[in-house]
């Protein structure tokens, strides 16, 4: 068994017990199936043949024996379709936590290089045709081959030649249904990949509806979705393309077989070798012969679809996180919020130019730090390796004299507040955006959260208060609100260390200045990053770190760095 049919097998483990119970079921099912051409055979052989005035009370008994296996196979079938279809969901829902779970352990550089929606229809679809194949799978094999087993020893008993002659057309029937199994696979695997292209379309054309709308580009989304949606509709017509041929050559297989049946049992029954009767029998467990490998067919495509999800399923989940706890990080309880960058550098792949280069910064615990320069020298990259957005691939990041690296990344960012430009509200009410600070935080405190940002007066005009819904991503909401309930969400958290991320620079004047008096609240007393374009907004920074290419081109307080008339005060005259 291969490492990907291990993986497989090992979501049945929680429900064995109880999935034996359904495959027992299953057999017992298709074990009490096979007597009913034996009863047929029966009352054709036995009682019609014998005297017919005694005939109709065995006619009776052998009816009533039928409708008591009858109720006896809808029992075993009603528990095995009902307790096998919610196994199967059951172990559908764990694939698909296990997968979300592993995804929200995944670093940022993976999510750099991934489509939200090809996310989601790994996360969804792909996994749902699995929940019918762990169901169905190993239930059909059992039911089939009991079926197949019994069929085929009843009829050797019945008429060897006649056996030998039907199954002679097996083994091509077998070889046609594996050359399209393997096509089925390949188009399966594509049609995935292409309903992922327009889950994506689809997810990035709704997200930026507004930037549609304004731009009057409907009909660009529109022909964009087209050219997806077509390559979809492509794969699909291929698969029905394939499915066809494997469905209509089964069936000519079996009418093959059936017509080989009453042609060579008619030529035995003329020779005084077979009777009518076990002719009978014989085109009855035909039946019983044929039905497998139509299910073969089924469970084929079935098998095909579910392993292409599942294959897709595991390249997401073998994905191991680029960062993630070393084996002896620790836990920090107390933190004072002394940040130092030792030689750090950074880039952002092997092929990439380094952003960040040999940067040495001391930033003492409560210190009120501004960073500035041009776009695309780092600041914002020197910032996110603190909370280990991404890991420095040289030097070190120092919080409180540890390397960051030897700290558990859930205490290190518990205690690290980041208020970014694009402020991210998720669907739900005011109340649940500020208590994402602090999930097990009450109504009070998160109240507290607000005033102190400046938030609570306008939420009481709200419709709801605090209980209003705000739409997704915060719609109804004007950017200055939702900046004010970020940092709510921030105080709420209160961690050491805060990063403003060009916190202010999309709001009018107003906003900012009512905005940055709840920065200045939320900064007293931590260790403050703020990245800035106006340079206005820092000109009470305690310091003020200028970036250029690679690195830190000079630091220093206002006054002194306008003094030197170097690249800050060239900035502030230029504004």
């Amino acid at each position: 068994m291969n490492d990907k049919m291990r993986k497989f097998v090992s979501y049945y483990r929680p429900y064995l017990w109880a999935y034996i119970s359904v495959l027992a079921a299953a057999g017992l099912a298709a074990a009490v199936s096979l007597v009913y051409p034996l009863l047929i055979r029966y009352i054709t052989q036995t009682v019609l043949e014998a005297d017919l005035a005694a005939a109709l009370p065995l006619i009776w008994r052998t009816a009533a024996l039928m409708l008591g296996l009858a109720a006896i196979e809808a029992v075993f079938k009603s528990y095995w379709d009902y307790r096998g279809h919610l196994i199967g969901a059951m172990m559908e829902r764990d694939m698909r936590q296990e997968l979300f779970g592993h995804v929200q352990r995944l670093s940022h550089r993976f999510f750099d290089g991934q489509r939200t929606g090809q996310l989601m229809s790994r996360i969804t679809y792909d996994l749902l045709m699995l929940a019918e194949l762990f169901h169905h799978g190993p239930e059909d094999i059992a039911v089939y081959t009991v079926r197949f087993l019994g069929a085929l020893i009843i009829l050797l008993r019945v008429d060897v030649p006649l056996t030998l002659a039907v199954f002679a057309l097996l083994p091509p029937m077998a070889l046609f249904t594996l050359i399209f199994t393997n096509r089925m696979r390949v188009a399966m695997r594509e049609s995935y990949a292409r309903i992922a292209d327009v889950n994506a379309q689809v997810e990035d054309s709704l997200s930026g509806i507004r930037t549609v709308k304004s731009f009057a580009n409907e009909p660009l989304e529109t022909r964009r979705f087209r050219v997806e949606n077509d390559r979809f509709f492509d794969s699909r017509r291929e698969i029905y393309k394939v499915e066809a041929i494997t469905y209509e050559g089964g069936e000519l297989f079996i009418r093959l077989i059936t017509i080989v049946a009453v042609v060579v049992g008619g030529i035995r029954i003329v020779g005084a070798q077979l009777d009518l009767a076990d002719l009978i029998l014989y085109l009855l467990y035909i039946a019983y012969l044929v039905e497998p490998v139509q299910k073969l067919i089924h469970i084929t495509g079935q098998w095909q679809e579910g392993l292409a999800g599942f294959g897709r399923f595991l390249e997401i989940l073998e994905i191991e996180p680029d960062i993630d706890d070393a084996p002896d990080a620790v836990a920090l309880e107390q933190v004072r919020g002394h940040v130092r960058f030792a030689n750090v550098g950074f880039c952002y792949g092997d092929d990439n130019a380094p952003i960040l280069q040999d940067v040495s910064l001391d930033v003492p615990a409560g210190e009120y730090v501004a960073l500035v320069g041009a776009s695309g020298v780092g600041k914002t990259t020197l910032c996110s390796l603190i909370p280990r957005d991404y890991d420095v691939t040289a030097g070190a990041i120092l919080l409180d004299g540890v390397d960051i690296r030897q700290i558990q990344l859930e205490s290190l960012r518990r205690h690290i507040g980041v208020v970014q430009q694009e402020v991210y509200m998720f669907a739900g009410t005011v109340l649940e955006n500020i208590r994402y600070g602090r999930p097990e935080a009450t109504r009070d405190e998160v109240m507290a959260a607000a005033k102190r940002a400046d938030a609570h007066a306008f939420i009481m005009r709200l419709p709801h208060g605090y209980d209003t819904d705000i739409g997704q991503r915060g719609a109804r909401l004007s950017s200055g609100q939702k900046q004010r309930l970020s940092i709510a969400r921030v105080f709420l958290k209160n961690p050491a260390v805060l990063i403003f991320d060009e916190a202010t620079s999309a709001l009018d004047y107003e906003s900012e200045k009512v905005i940055q008096g709840a920065l200045e609240e939320i900064a007293r007393g931590r260790t403050t990053f703020v990245i800035a374009h106006r340079l206005s907004t820092i000109r009470n920074a305690q310091r003020i770190v200028v970036m250029a290419e690679g690195g830190i081109a000079e630091q220093g307080t206002h006054e002194e760095l306008l003094a030197t008339n170097g690249s800050y005060a060239y900035l502030y005259n230029m504004q």
